[in-house]
């Protein structure tokens, strides 16, 4: 698979000055963890969730989330399993191209359980998310992944732990429940893909929601549990994770008490004025900023919990000409030494030690989502991803 796979070659070649690479489930797991993108979620209770994926993996979807957790009630557990079962007989018949797959569970038990069940059909399966993750809970939850893994005969399945517990929360627990959380993954590297956010289990807490004219990062409580969560555990020295972005709630316009927060120019330059109307009316507008805050603060990927917010996502996860053109001269061998550059763009300075950090993500980030060409910007590559 690969980011805008599902649009036509002749579009991409117009778009891109470096395509999005390949990957596939075994590709490693430094590729996967950038390349999980818009991560969408779904009830496991889905009726027709096999051909919901299917649908989804042709628009362009590489990565999903089956929940048997928060989104859905506690007496459809059972039936939701045996969904699972089925659904995952179904997506086997054929040798169709499907997104990475993850299972949302309740309990540690459920791991070693549901890939027995599935069988064979089990190689469709990239791995768990577990909920609730610290360390009084982690480890269990990682050996349960481990077990099953080594039961099923799998080469890898990957564990995505939710950040989400009040201890995290709370300002009197967060430190040491942070420096748990450490300990527990770092101990379980090799199987930890990301690690995601819970936030509106955060806000909950606090009985706080969000409104469609506010990011993560205008609720401070919020906005500061993500710093602290980036500061300990996506570090930029081989210690760190990927994190990925918080879920956006909004896909149906509300009644909004401030201007809409995307600019018309963009959109008048390219001729597709009704694409910036349709983003406001659906309340995305407030989702594009959150995305640009969440790279500005480290975060990589997003869940989502509509199909609608994918492509957005991706659109802005595309790495610009510009950004291209710096990380690859800040990395260049004979720049080794360090120093200061002025840009290609000749619009900023490029200091080559305290930069290369940033770049080494950049170009990582350019291998899955491609580099857009010079005149290429995000309305191009939304309207594109939009259009199949």
């Amino acid at each position: 698979m690969r980011h805008f796979g599902h649009v036509s070659p002749t579009v991409r070649k117009d778009l891109f000055h470096q395509e999005p690479a390949e990957f596939t489930g075994a590709s490693p797991a430094r590729t996967l963890a950038a390349a999980l993108g818009a991560t969408l979620y779904s009830p496991a209770t889905r009726p027709q969730l096999a051909r919901d994926i299917r649908k989804q993996a042709g628009r362009g979807v590489v990565s999903m989330v089956l929940c048997l957790e928060d989104s859905i009630s506690d007496g459809d557990v059972t039936g939701a399993e045996e969904n699972l079962v089925r659904q995952f007989a179904e997506l086997d018949a054929d040798d169709a191209e499907l997104p990475l797959l993850f299972i949302r569970v309740r309990t540690p038990e459920q791991i070693p359980d549901l890939v027995r069940r599935l069988g064979g059909t089990a190689h469709r399966l990239a791995g768990f998310v577990l909920p609730k993750f610290d360390e009084s809970s982690g480890s269990a939850f990682l050996d349960a992944v481990a077990q099953a893994e080594a039961a099923g005969g799998h080469a890898r399945l990957y564990a995505m732990p939710v950040l989400e517990t009040a201890g995290l929360l709370h300002l009197e627990t967060r430190v040491e429940t942070l420096a748990g959380i450490s300990r527990t993954v770092g101990s379980h590297r090799e199987r930890v893909l990301a690690l995601r956010l819970g936030v509106t289990d955060f806000c909950s807490a606090y009985g706080l929601r969000r409104t469609p004219d506010m990011t993560a990062y205008d609720v401070q409580i919020v906005a500061g549990v993500i710093a602290d969560v980036v500061n300990v555990l996506s570090r930029a020295d081989g210690t760190g994770f990927t994190v990925t972005g918080p879920v956006w709630e909004y896909f149906r316009s509300q009644q909004r008490l401030f201007k809409p927060q995307l600019r018309r120019s963009p959109f008048l330059a390219e001729g597709v004025e009704e694409l910036r109307t349709a983003l406001i009316e659906h309340d995305l507008d407030g989702l594009l900023r959150e995305i640009e805050l969440d790279r500005a603060n480290g975060l990589l990927g997003k869940t989502c919990i509509h199909p609608a917010h994918v492509t957005p996502v991706h659109a802005l996860s595309v790495v610009s000409h510009e950004e291209f053109c710096d990380a690859e001269d800040i990395l260049r061998p004979e720049r080794g030494g360090g120093g200061v550059m002025r840009s290609a763009y000749t619009n900023k300075m490029n200091e080559v030690k305290p930069h290369r950090a940033w770049a080494e993500r950049t170009m990582q980030r350019a291998e899955v989502f491609g580099v857009a060409k010079e005149e290429v910007g995000f309305v191009d590559l939304l309207t594109a991803g939009l259009q199949v």
